[in-house]
């Protein structure tokens, strides 16, 4: 194995503080206490940074009353509102933290996530509630607590509410070391994985973000991607908070909604993934209206061509640039400086971030310009996947380094390019789908024998996933039967683009589908 060529940011090393997340994200809230922290978008209901800072150690307080302590969690399933942050920083105020969980999914999905996560307590709101009710059985969860109505006469369900009637409570002692969130990211093989983010973890992507993209003092995002994904929950909360921004929720994306809320509020910077860059330089309606506040669009979760960038920074009349990350690195890595966007790169490591460029077959670094499996080491690495040390082992070495199946090269200049990926992750609309959750779905189906599934192009979601299925013999089954037997089971961008039948599905000796044979067939 070749000696090490490390690569590090041309950004100087910023100092990571020693507290824990809250009081990172609101260190400079009481200087402007009476600025919006949220607007809900479709109701207008706001919500200042003073209100914000009163209700957290309330919720706290509620928390506490019903158990929550260090080390417990809070599952928390609902869309984009103000009380987002309210649930989550009032839950590690007390001491616990949370798993955050798509509002999208099943009953099913659910129960695995609070099953494997442990939670005690779980957070919804009333268009939730019904798969709740199902997902909670058979879970440690013993009560549900809803934001907004809440219906009467159900021992199990409470008004979240009522957790705000609680006085304030002082901040639970807890480890920077110890879990403060627990998002689940998808592998290749297996279920969805607990990723265990520490209140190190979290702060110190806080402040290489904060560096690394460099924000104004009068910041007003549009919240349209999730706050249950990292991206939105770090990138655009909790970074957004830090900086004084007002968030601007959107409770599921909608293009004129998005597109009146970034005109009427003013927003200054769009935080977007490919299909909604794909949107701003091609769909119709971004003519009728002026965005001439934004003064930048970042995209992440996802590739986006160069040539799209162009399209879409010409229409929207500001710098359209990426950044690269993922759910076990809190999530940033690289970002690209707005005034240096350089199409097609997904920028500059981050502050206190290293890296290498490794052959997979070999473990050799390789040089300036050649392709490779991406390495990353520093501050914001996780602490590994809850419940899981093999996966955890074989995705963070002896060294601390986090081996992230991605393929790309920097150039002279320290900017970074993601060209493919070892892993074999679908990436739809920048939500990870694993061909193996699939794939163990569709062969519970009674007409199916074997089957495989790819991720195949798709201009609007990036990817889709296709699958190949062996029929058993004498028994028929149609496309739509397969299409319709997942779609009733997953959520939505899990869902079948397309299916064809085949007589086999190629696999090596040693039984391992042979997806590229898939692909070029």
């Amino acid at each position: 194995m070749t000696t090490p060529n490390l690569h590090r940011s041309p950004l100087a090393d910023v100092a990571i503080p020693d507290v824990a997340i809250t009081p990172a994200v609101f260190e400079r809230a009481a200087a402007h206490a009476d600025r919006l922290a949220f607007v809900d978008g479709p109701t207008g209901r706001c919500m200042s940074y003073g209100a914000l800072a009163d209700a957290i150690p309330r919720a706290a307080a509620g928390f506490a009353a019903r158990g929550i302590g260090r080390g417990d969690v809070v599952g928390f399933m609902a869309p984009n509102l103000p009380e987002y942050a309210v649930v989550f920083h009032g839950a590690v105020t007390a001491g616990g933290l949370t798993t955050t969980i798509n509002p999208s999914y099943g009953a099913e999905e659910v129960r695995y996530q609070l099953n494997d996560a442990g939670a005690r307590l779980l957070v919804t709101v009333g268009p939730c509630l019904d798969i709740v009710r199902e997902a909670v059985e058979g879970t440690a969860v013993r009560e549900i607590l809803v934001i907004g109505d809440a219906p009467e006469g159900d021992d199990l369900i409470a008004p979240f509410a009522r957790l705000l009637d609680e006085p304030p409570r002082v901040p639970a002692p807890v480890d920077v070391d110890d879990v403060a969130a627990l998002p689940y990211s998808s592998g290749t093989t297996g279920l969805p994985k607990g990723v265990m983010l520490t209140h190190h973890n979290l702060v110190s992507n806080l402040v290489q973000a904060e560096a690394a993209i460099r924000f104004g003092d009068d910041e007003v995002f549009v919240a349209c991607l999730p706050f249950f994904h990292i991206y939105g929950m770090q990138i655009i909360m909790n970074v957004g908070l830090r900086i004084g921004a007002t968030l601007v929720t959107m409770p599921r994306f909608d293009l004129e909604q998005f597109l009146t809320l970034a005109q009427e509020r003013r927003a200054t910077r769009l935080w977007v993934v490919p299909p909604i860059v794909l949107a701003l330089a091609r769909h119709p309606m971004v003519d009728d209206y002026d965005l001439s506040s934004v003064r930048g669009v970042f995209s992440g979760a996802a590739p986006l061509g160069p040539e799209l960038a162009g399209e879409a920074a010409a229409r929207v009349g500001a710098s359209v640039v990426q950044g690269y990350g993922m759910t076990e690195l809190s999530p940033l890595t690289h970002a690209t400086p707005i005034d240096d966007p350089r199409p097609g790169t997904v920028g500059v490591l981050v502050p206190n971030c290293e890296a290498r460029v490794v052959d997979p077959a070999t473990g050799d670094d390789l040089g300036t310009g050649e392709d490779g499996e991406l390495w990353i080491r520093g501050p914001n690495v996780m602490k590994g996947y809850l419940n899981n040390p093999d996966a955890t082992a074989a995705m963070i070495d002896d060294d601390g380094w986090l081996h992230t199946g991605d393929i790309g090269h920097v150039d002279d200049d320290g900017y970074w390019f993601i060209v493919d990926r070892v892993k074999e992750l679908i990436k739809v609309k920048g939500f990870q789908v694993p061909p193996a959750e699939l794939e163990a779905l569709l062969i519970t189906h009674p007409a199916v024998a074997d089957v495989a599934v790819i991720g195949v192009p798709d201009e609007e979601a990036g990817e889709r996933p296709k699958a190949f299925v062996v029929l058993k013999p004498g028994v028929e089954a149609s496309e739509g039967d397969i299409e319709e037997f997942v779609a009733e089971r997953v959520a939505s961008y899990k869902r079948l683009g397309q299916v064809a039948f085949v007589d086999a599905i190629p696999k090596s000796p040693s039984g391992k589908i042979l997806r590229r044979l898939l692909r070029d067939s």
